[in-house]
């Protein structure tokens, strides 16, 4: 409970973004980046002259976003990079479209979601939209990038994957997952309501990050997950007219302080040494509820979509 209560009213932060090393040099991946704290994120990385991607869905909302990035920032080295995380078809196509651009990624930043969206919406494979967009989707994009990852870790020591989740993480069901509402179907509509399958797929963004650190952290990938706080953003657009009404104040402004423990575990050196870790904001290493340390659960997921990418 304390912890909760610290990450609601955070203390004042002891890093801040303008503490982001200089990133010449690097290449970053923000995936939502032409919107909330993935735009904010793409801001402050082009400002530490990051060469940064945009991994939007829309084309049209992710170029408006990038020239007026280049406007704030004065710095060119931003591009788009089509990505719908709910088609599993665009998701290979993206990375590809990444691979045959650039031979290294040093920070990747899956910082895309939906929250609590309409049950009826569900992903081009029938997915759940949470969970296919929030980590299948994230999740897959990920494991094609792995060879450019590891590729540039061995030229440059450490790689930082870095997964929004949120402290909604511990409103999961028990075990983290079921298993039975993941694709479309009776059983999903019959056990599973939109703020359960949004819990279940931030719990899914711990568990992936802390897998990936299990199996690659000896490689160089520094894999993460953090709670960013609770921001102004377009993520409760779905959400009812009342819990803006009753959370509204409790909600910061998206810059800095949206992208501010994301872009602490993506650039700052004392992170480089934190694989496996749960930030929570601003900026500080926190506790992720203690089932996302269940390596049989992690295993799990990580085959689950495998699985489901199979035919991709």
């Amino acid at each position: 409970m304390g912890q909760v209560l610290s990450e609601l009213f955070p203390p004042k932060p002891k890093w801040t973004v303008d503490q982001i090393p200089s990133l010449a040099g690097k290449v970053a991946i923000v995936t939502g980046g032409n919107t909330g704290i993935g735009r904010v994120t793409c801001k402050y990385l082009l400002l530490h002259d990051a060469k940064v991607y945009m991994a939007s869905r829309s084309q049209e909302r992710a170029e408006a976003a990038i020239a007026e990035l280049k406007g704030e920032t004065k710095k060119d080295s931003i591009y788009f990079l089509h990505l719908d995380l709910a088609d599993l078809a665009s998701v290979k196509a993206a990375a590809a479209d990444f691979q045959s651009k650039e031979t290294q990624l040093h920070m990747l930043f899956n910082n895309a979601g939906v929250m609590t969206c309409p049950m009826d919406m569900i992903t081009k494979q029938g997915f759940d939209m949470q969970f296919g967009t929030n980590v299948i989707g994230h999740g897959f994009f990920t494991k094609l990038l792995l060879p450019t990852l590891l590729a540039t870790a061995k030229t440059d020591g450490t790689v930082r994957v870095i997964n929004v989740s949120s402290n909604g993480h511990i409103g999961a069901p028990k075990g983290g997952i079921l298993w039975d509402t993941l694709k479309d179907g009776p059983i999903r509509n019959k056990k599973l309501g939109s703020q359960n399958a949004y819990f279940q797929s931030k719990w899914g963004n711990v568990v992936f990050a802390k897998e990936l650190g299990r199996r690659y952290g000896d490689q160089g990938i520094v894999s993460t997950s953090l709670n960013p706080g609770a921001i102004r953003t377009e993520l409760l657009r779905y959400s009812p007219a009342w819990m803006g009404f009753i959370f509204g104040g409790l909600l910061n402004d998206v810059d800095p302080f949206g992208a501010m423990t994301q872009l602490y575990a993506g650039t700052a050196p004392e992170t480089a040494s934190m694989n496996g870790k749960y930030f929570i904001p601003w900026a500080r290493e926190g506790l992720a509820r203690k089932d996302t340390d269940d390596e049989g659960a992690a295993k799990k997921l990580w085959d689950y979509i495998d699985e489901v990418t199979a035919g991709f």
